[in-house]
């Protein structure tokens, strides 16, 4: 048994993942912590104004860059790929200009949270620049500056909500540091990597090549074309529950709603980014060299499904309890919604590494489709179970159960076409 274990940790793939994950684990046990002290001082309507405003942020953050940092990590080329930085920063700058956010106010009716909208292009902006630097960071093997940078990140923002909170509990306190979360691991990562220079900055901007620009905006056009509407309508099924829960409901419900999405996303960020992270330029390096990746993701999805087993399977049986114990008294009914919350998070947490695999396979247009489908399963679903039932914890076990469903049914999808891609290339060579 000990031999086996020493031959595993020897295994690049997985003393990555662990590098990663130690930094997310030391995150994540600082938002615990910090967490017994957030749900004591701030109550469910200012958990809701801030489950709002993370919303739209967890919907427009992922595609500010039309995911051309993603593309980041495929090239050989050490130029190429600096280029595709060059071009996911000029882009992140034109959007976060171009967004207005009296927009996004009238058309969800979120009049209590429009005055902090004017920080989503700062938040934005930022955001972009962390992708950027992340996917650089993917490219090199520099996990460990990632992992210092998430754990610092954590510690600053989560001391800064309990610590004013003391003193001022609303929900601005809430919104505020959150703001902050992607300027603070941006600055983080750069520094951390040696990347910190004005001269440097400098440096990389004049050597700005427009016609090769271009040439690699229309070659990874499948990237904003296909990924960029993916991530904006999954953002959006994400985001969905608690803007609906707000606007049919009360703040309070979807203050219920979004500190069981926070807590069920702990499991999510502590093991499955880790993995994609380190699977995603695992699995591009096995295509390039003619390996067999449905053996590769078979393995990484089967482990994925146990190890997600413990923390969701432990919200379905005892969800509210457990959630009265941690967060304190009051809290019973986010435990209702954490258990259906559990049951769609074990699925997307088991079919991580096949949406890592789908960029690989060409798969985008499939990708945009499918996630069509599955944003209009999970609304239709949620909405049927506000019409027929008025009721919320009903509404919120609808959608989740048709977001599990789907999820499910991505798995073996990406399964098909593997084997299919595998097949393709042994006929060639």
């Amino acid at each position: 048994m000990e031999n086996i274990l020493v031959k595993i940790s020897r295994k690049t793939f997985v003393r990555n993942v662990v590098i990663v994950a130690s930094g997310t684990a030391s995150a994540q046990v600082i938002m615990v912590v910090s967490s017994q002290f957030l749900t004591r001082i701030y109550g469910p309507e200012a958990f809701g104004m801030f489950g709002v405003y993370s919303s739209i942020i967890a919907i427009l953050a992922p595609a500010v860059a039309l995911t051309y940092p993603i593309a980041i990590v495929l090239p050989k080329s050490k130029e190429t790929a600096m280029n595709l930085m060059r071009l996911s920063f000029y882009v992140t700058l034109l959007v976060a200009l171009l967004l207005f956010s009296d927009l996004i106010a009238s058309v969800f009716h979120l009049q209590e949270v429009a005055a902090f909208l004017y920080l989503l292009p700062f938040v934005i902006f930022f955001s972009g620049c962390l992708q950027i630097i992340e996917n650089w960071l993917i490219r090199n093997n520099q996990y460990k500056v990632t992992a210092r940078s998430i754990m610092g990140q954590t510690t600053i923002v989560q001391a800064g909500m309990v610590g004013v909170g003391l003193f001022n509990p609303m929900a601005a306190v809430l919104i505020l540091f959150t703001s902050m979360n992607q300027v603070l691991r941006s600055f983080l990562m750069v520094t951390g990597a040696g990347y910190f220079r004005l001269g440097k900055l400098t440096a990389f901007l004049k050597q700005t090549n427009t016609q090769e620009m271009k040439r690699l905006a229309k070659k990874y056009y499948d990237f904003p074309a296909y990924r960029t509407p993916e991530l904006l309508l999954n953002g959006f099924s994400q985001g969905f529950p608690v803007l609906m829960l707000s606007s049919f409901f009360s703040p309070v419900a979807a203050g219920f709603y979004a500190i069981g999405r926070i807590a069920l996303d702990m499991p999510t960020h502590l093991i499955g980014k880790s993995v994609s992270d380190v699977f995603y330029p695992r699995i591009t390096k096995g295509a390039n060299n003619f390996e067999k990746i449905t053996p590769i993701l078979m393995k990484a999805t089967a482990v994925m499904s146990v190890i997600g087993l413990l923390p969701f399977g432990l919200v379905i049986l005892i969800g509210p309890w457990l959630f009265e114990l941690v967060f304190g008294e009051g809290w019973a009914m986010a435990g209702e919604y954490a258990v259906w919350i559990a049951v769609w998070g074990w699925t997307r947490f088991l079919q991580g590494p096949s949406t890592s695999t789908l960029p690989v396979l060409s798969a985008q247009g499939f990708h945009l489709v499918f996630t069509i489908c599955s944003l209009s399963v999970r609304i239709s679903a949620m909405f049927a179970g506000y019409w027929l039932f008025g009721d919320d914890l009903i509404a919120v076990a609808c959608f989740c159960l048709g977001g599990a469903v789907m999820n499910i049914l991505l798995v073996f999808i990406t399964w098909k076409r593997t084997r299919r891609f595998d097949t393709e290339r042994n006929s060639l060579m």
